[in-house]
């Protein structure tokens, strides 16, 4: 019985290697064509995915919305989003993977190369774009038969990777807004959502009180910090629904929840739909 999601660093493989300076690279056929070409419903609690389709086609499910994808074009994976793969037989290109804080190599908050490894999505790839992005993807999987940890001209060549692809994207609008001490509350969240701590917590943590908080959220997110946490603990909770065996009871409880019937009125507060409702979808 099938009660989580699979999580892995690379698709199938057990052990999950320690996730900073993380960095690999290979052909879809490498690992798909083991798998009948399908890469089954999992996630990457700590690593962003990033696939390129040169020729063929790829059917893709991320968070619960399926769609196609012919080549060129590509598809970010943001860490923790639960996403699968189906590819037409001899589809040909590359599937990188990074580790979270890749996202260091930012030149601040504002860099667009946050907004598009946070928001992923699909998008094809005009021809500019294409030629450079698999001449990099070429280069990255030589470089790789010489690879040692953290290897600078790999990074390099990530980076440069990345920001063609956010070159392209049209619909990558920076806010000038952005504020680091929002990250680190996105952050935090996402390592604390499961224990229901309360906002003190979270405000000391980030050395301001709970008022400056919720004006930081307000302002940015037009929400209430309470409102980040139910929403991640919502996102958690509708993806045990749809992608496991769990019942309600194990996700309220997997959630932190100690009262099924308080989780049930919660996530159909958040969600407009009670759990029972969401795994018979």
């Amino acid at each position: 019985m099938l009660t989580s999601i699979p999580t892995y660093a690379l698709y199938g493989e057990g052990v999950v290697p320690a996730p900073g300076g993380f960095a690999h690279i290979e052909t879809i056929a490498e690992r798909s064509a083991l798998h009948d070409w399908e890469i089954g419903v999992h996630r990457h609690d700590h690593f962003v995915q990033v696939l390129l389709v040169e020729e063929g086609h790829a059917d893709v499910t991320l968070e619960g919305v399926s769609e196609s994808l012919s080549g060129p074009g590509r598809v970010i994976v943001p860490a923790a989003a639960v996403h699968g793969f189906r590819f037409r037989e001899d589809t040909r290109g590359f599937v990188l993977t990074l580790s979270t804080d890749f996202s260091t190599r930012s030149t601040g908050p504002a860099d667009p190369l946050l907004t598009v490894l946070s928001r992923g999505g699909l998008a094809l790839l005009p021809p500019q774009a294409t030629a450079r992005a698999f001449w990099l993807a070429r280069e990255m999987l030589d470089l790789q038969q010489q690879w040692q940890q953290q290897d600078p001209l790999f990074l390099a060549l990530a980076e440069a990777l990345i920001r063609t692809l956010v070159v392209q994207d049209l619909a990558t609008t920076p806010d000038p807004r952005a504020d680091r001490r929002l990250d680190r509350f996105r952050r935090l969240v996402e390592l604390h959502y499961r224990q229901h701590l309360s906002l003190d917590f979270y405000a000391a943590d980030l050395g301001m009180t709970r008022r400056t908080l919720t004006r930081l959220t307000t302002a940015q997110l037009g929400c209430t910090p309470l409102e980040v946490i139910h929403r991640r603990l919502a996102l958690e909770a509708h993806r045990l629904l749809r992608f496991t065996n769990a019942t309600a009871t194990q996700v309220a409880a997997e959630l932190g929840f100690d009262d099924p019937s308080y989780f049930s009125r919660f996530y159909q507060r958040m969600t407009g739909r009670r759990p029972a409702a969401e795994r018979r979808n």
